[in-house]
C-alpha cells in the first residue's frame, strides 16, 4: 500500500497519532490485521474495522522476478518511499538497498518515480486516498462479515 499526501495526514490524525512514517505504517497494518475488505468496484476498495473506512484505489502494476525488479532499480539515486507488502516492511531509502533485502520469488512491482515511491508485494499495490469515518453500509458489513458492495439501488 502507498500513501498519498493527505492520506498520511489522515492517518496520523486518526490513527497514528504521531507524523513519523515509521508509526503510520505500523497503525495501517494493525488496521489492515483487523479490517474486512470491501470490494466496491474494479478500481475501488474499501478496508473497514465498523468505526473507520480506509478508501483505497488500485494501481496497475507488473509481475516480475527479484533480478528483474532488481534490474529495474539499478541506478536510481535518492530516496523513495519503498513498501514490501508480504513482509510489512516501509522504508524511506535507495531502491536499490531496499531490494538487496527481500528473497526470491516474482513480485507485483510499482514504481512512481515523481512521487519517489516503490511497492513490492504478492497482491496488486493499493493507493490509499483517506481514511474516513465508516459509513452505515460499511458498518453493517463489517459486522456480517459480506465483502463486496452492490451500487445504490441495485437488488
Amino acid at each position: 500500500m502507498l500513501l498519498t499526501r493527505h492520506a498520511k495526514e489522515r492517518l496520523a490524525k486518526r490513527l497514528a497519532k504521531r507524523r513519523k512514517l515509521e508509526r503510520i505504517y505500523s497503525e495501517l497494518w494493525a488496521f489492515l490485521d483487523r479490517s474486512r475488505r470491501i470490494d466496491v468496484n474494479e478500481k475501488v476498495v474499501i478496508f473497514t474495522d465498523g468505526r473507520k473506512s480506509l478508501v483505497c484505489a488500485r494501481l496497475e502494476c507488473e509481475r516480475l522476478s527479484l533480478e528483474e525488479i532488481r534490474e529495474r532499480v539499478s541506478g536510481i539515486s535518492g530516496a523513495y518511499e519503498c513498501v514490501f507488502f508480504d513482509g510489512r516492511m516501509f522504508r524511506h531509502a535507495r531502491p536499490e538497498k531496499f531490494v538487496q533485502s527481500l528473497s526470491e520469488g516474482e513480485y507485483c512491482f510499482y514504481l512512481n518515480r515523481e512521487k519517489r515511491s516503490l511497492y513490492i508485494g504478492s497482491e496488486e499495490p493499493l493507493l490509499v486516498i483517506t481514511v474516513r469515518p465508516a459509513r452505515g453500509v460499511e458498518r453493517d458489513q463489517a459486522s456480517t462479515g459480506t465483502t463486496s458492495m452492490s451500487p445504490k439501488g441495485s437488488s
